[in-house]
């Protein structure tokens, strides 16, 4: 096993009726004057945004508000993010949304005290300052709402990139589950398979971490159960509150003590295809290349590989076990190979070398341009 520090400074609200309780834990850590940061108005129909205002007005913030932030986040909107936070004056930002919306308000977060938050996405600038963050989440699936990691993309260097630092973790996050009953199921399936990818790419880099590991096979399962489940009958409270909080467990440390950081090269090579198509969600490409590279990797770490196949799909092998995975993913209505999605074979060298600027790739293996030429393939 080996050594490790676990810490998670984040504090969970969690159940129905929660949001109403974000102003006074906003004012309870001393802010008067926040910027509010959220998507495209889902909101306001679903009725998070009045509950959140009316708490905030009951506690006596006051807010300047940005909206418009997409799925694939851009770095334009969180440099407008910035400028308003700037001109405000704030002390906090709130994002209500998704993983897109909290990953923009953790980069503005950082970008307000920095040049160009771009550098930290570069690895030119360290983020050792941010503006205190809350959390009011509404889609679950990258667990943004309880670690310190964000996901950006420049579109016009068709880079789709990652920071991390401590400082970015939420102060506070409410979870709701109820919020999240209205979703689409396209939305909740691609939640789903991301929260699940999550936790595979911490899982494989295991050996003897049984601890972790049995959490995170607890995990997989219970998404699988819950998402089966709410296919069926999707307003069942108790199955979209377990996956919602195996979601935010996927990746906020938890599962992923003394795993060494995990693998992420299957998350690499999808911000490779989602860089060069925005519109395909990051769900769904994951849905499609994770199947492919366990069938890559399997040989690296076999005697894991091979207890996966078992836990999880009682399956003999782990190529049996990718093809039920892949049975389920099709039953849930995702995409399992990039032909379902439109891209061809001639375009998977352009997409292999987009994914390969983010080396190095990989710690079960290091990949080469030419390994991630083969998965993609796999992938087709």
């Amino acid at each position: 096993m080996e050594n490790f520090v676990f810490h998670n400074p984040c504090r969970v609200i969690f159940g129905k009726g929660m949001i109403g309780r974000i102003g006074s834990e906003i004012k309870g850590l001393g802010h008067h004057k926040i910027l509010l940061l959220a998507g495209q108005g889902s909101i306001r129909k679903n009725g998070v945004y009045q509950q959140a205002a009316k708490s905030l007005r009951s506690a006596g913030i006051k807010w300047a508000e940005v909206w418009g932030v997409r799925a694939n986040p851009v770095l334009s909107k969180v440099e407008e993010a910035v400028k308003v936070a700037r001109e405000q004056k704030v002390s906090a930002i709130l994002a209500i949304g998704g993983g897109s919306v909290i990953d923009s308000a953790k980069s503005a977060a950082a970008g307000f005290y920095l040049s160009e938050i771009w550098d930290a996405f570069e690895g030119v600038t360290e983020i050792k300052r941010a503006l205190p963050l809350f959390t009011i989440l509404t889609l679950s699936a990258t667990a943004s709402e309880m670690n310190q990691w964000a996901v950006l993309s420049k579109p016009d260097e068709k880079k789709k990139w990652a920071i991390g630092a401590e400082v970015l973790i939420p102060k506070v996050t409410v979870i709701d589950p109820s919020v999240q009953i209205s979703l689409p199921w396209k939305q909740t399936v691609n939640g789903a398979i991301d929260a699940i990818s999550h936790i595979m790419e911490n899982y494989f880099v295991g050996t003897d971490q049984e601890v972790s590991m049995g959490i995170c096979e607890s995990l997989i399962r219970t998404i699988i159960e819950m998402t089966d489940l709410l296919q069926t009958q999707p307003r069942d409270y108790s199955a979209r509150a377990n996956l919602v909080w195996a979601a935010t467990m996927a990746h906020n440390g938890i599962s992923a003590v003394a795993l060494k950081g995990g693998d992420w090269s299957a998350h690499k090579i999808e911000h490779g295809i989602s860089a060069l198509h925005p519109e395909i969600a990051h769900g769904t490409g994951l849905a499609i290349v994770f199947p492919a590279w366990i069938k890559y990797m399997e040989r690296y770490n076999r005697k894991t590989f091979q207890r996966w196949a078992q836990v999880i799909w009682s399956a003999h092998s782990a190529d049996s076990a990718v093809g039920k995975m892949k049975t389920k993913y099709s039953k849930w209505g995702a995409p399992v190979s990039l032909t379902e999605i439109g891209i061809s074979e001639t375009e998977i060298p352009a997409i292999a070398e987009n994914a390969y600027r983010m080396k190095p790739i990989g710690v079960i293996k290091k990949l080469s341009l030419k390994d991630i030429k083969a998965i993609l393939n796999l992938a087709s």
